[in-house]
């Protein structure tokens, strides 16, 4: 059993190939079943945002995994593999677990400490999980992923200083008009991410902030948390001539701002400039806008670098992190071995039981004088001597199969014991079958990178 990510991300691909690999939250269930039925996948979640798309799997053998999943994603988005492979990472085992961890703490996001990033991944998971997509394995790790994320933003002062992608957004509207005082703002879109984009330009002194959404009521709810003028998307595009400068964020699946719309507006402003930022993925504004006369269009990619000077007091944290990951990395691969003990320890329990019971019915019917009550005191006693017997090589072998042998301890304790039929009979049971592959993919130590053959970073290998 191994853990592999397949991905593309911000720094992989940009804003005009990342849109091409959206999911919308109406086709995610679809997705997921057909990622849970891809060949070698046994579990699955996929992560995407603005910044990502992520397939995080478990897979019963490496060999053609990255191709199935890749053959996925050519057949869901309809995008020859030709056109993104080059785009792809794949990541393995320790560094997959390690790569999870690093996303759900924001140390991989554009932003470094964003907050967004820990709902959108503990989302992704219970919408996995809901369409059972998700088993044993990732029911664990993405629980302990969203656990540590909360313990990072609480013990640590990674999101301290205030840095997002709205954040960014508005620091970007500075740098080109120095103040808001005197500004009107058009904000397309009333979701979280215009939510914290409002909040901003309010703390920065906007002097009115229009919000529009398609669904008038969404937009005016949002607009009256910071006394705004809510409006329909269309009514929207009849102010554009107001407004100073406009930030996009509504989560269509095609371009609500076309240039024609802009052209017909700058018209009625008489060369008064635009600033438009689309921070929206897929993009809401068309691309070819930045091409009119006295319009500045920025996306998503311009924002990077934006807050350098508040994201180097983060870096300072995140090497504190950092240690809390590998930390975190043990304690999983800890577990991951405590599951391959448990079915050899419930073999010799059940080994043990039939031992008794196949005692005791030979001693009662050599003494059949023996009534019920003296049968129960005997029955009581001598499983007690059994527990007992089994009670300290059960906590042995649950220390030694943590340990960097574990595989080879718990391999010649179900030979002592004899175990091997026992185990055999329930090849069946999917936590057995689980378990066995585990002591195959982690029986090197988990802290020895250098020694694990199935822990590694790469781009797509060639068996994609």
């Amino acid at each position: 059993m191994h853990i592999v990510v397949v991905g593309l991300n911000y720094r992989t691909a940009p804003v005009e190939v990342r849109e091409k690999f959206t999911f919308t939250d109406q086709d995610l269930p679809a997705a997921l079943q057909r990622l849970k039925s891809t060949k070698t996948v046994l579990e699955g979640v996929i992560v995407a945002t603005c910044n990502r798309t992520e397939m995080y799997v478990v897979v019963d053998r490496m060999e053609m995994c990255g191709y199935f999943i890749r053959s996925f994603m050519e057949r869901w988005f309809g995008i020859s593999r030709e056109e993104f492979t080059k785009h792809l990472y794949i990541y393995e085992d320790k560094q997959a677990i390690s790569h999870l961890f690093r996303v759900t703490c924001s140390l991989d996001s554009m932003v470094l400490g964003e907050t967004q990033i820990l709902g959108q991944v503990r989302t992704a998971f219970l919408q996995a999980q809901k369409n059972d997509a998700t088993g044993t394995w990732f029911n664990m790790l993405f629980k302990q992923a969203v656990t540590l994320g909360k313990r990072v933003h609480t013990e640590t002062n990674i999101g301290e200083s205030a840095v997002s992608i709205s954040y960014a957004a508005v620091e970007l509207g500075k740098r080109i008009f120095g103040l808001f005082t005197d500004k009107k703002v058009l904000i397309l879109g009333a979701g979280k991410m215009s939510e914290l984009t409002v909040k901003h330009l309010y703390a920065n002194g906007a002097a009115e902030v229009i919000v529009a959404n398609r669904t008038l009521a969404r937009a005016e709810e949002l607009a009256k948390k910071f006394n705004g003028t809510p409006c329909t998307l269309d009514a929207a595009i009849a102010r554009l001539d107001e407004v100073d400068i406009l930030i996009s964020s509504t989560g269509a699946d095609k371009y609500v701002l076309t240039a024609d719309q802009v052209k017909e507006s700058m018209k009625r402003r008489q060369s008064r400039p635009m600033f438009i930022i689309d921070i929206a993925v897929p993009r809401d504004i068309d691309p070819v806008i930045g091409n009119i006369h006295n319009v500045f269009l920025y996306d998503i990619d311009d924002l990077e670098g934006i807050v350098e000077n508040n994201i180097e007091m983060r870096r300072t944290e995140a090497s504190k992190i950092e240690i809390m990951i590998e930390e975190e990395i043990i304690v999983f691969n800890q577990w991951l071995k405590t599951l391959g003990v448990r079915p050899v320890i419930r073999a010799l329990q059940e080994k043990s039981n039939i031992i008794h019971e196949e005692t005791m019915e030979s001693l009662f019917n050599k003494l059949p004088e023996l009534d019920d009550h003296q049968r129960k005191v005997i029955r009581r006693l001598t499983k007690s001597i059994v527990n007992q017997m089994l009670h300290d090589p059960i906590n042995r072998i649950k220390e030694l199969t943590g340990e960097k042998n574990g595989d080879e301890a718990l391999e010649l304790f179900t030979q002592l014991f004899a175990l091997e039929s026992q185990l055999s009979e329930k090849g069946d049971d999917e936590l057995m079958v689980e378990s066995k592959r585990t002591l195959i993919s982690t029986s090197n130590n988990p802290s020895d990178e250098t020694k694990s053959s199935h822990s590694k970073v790469s781009l797509m290998p060639a068996s994609l």
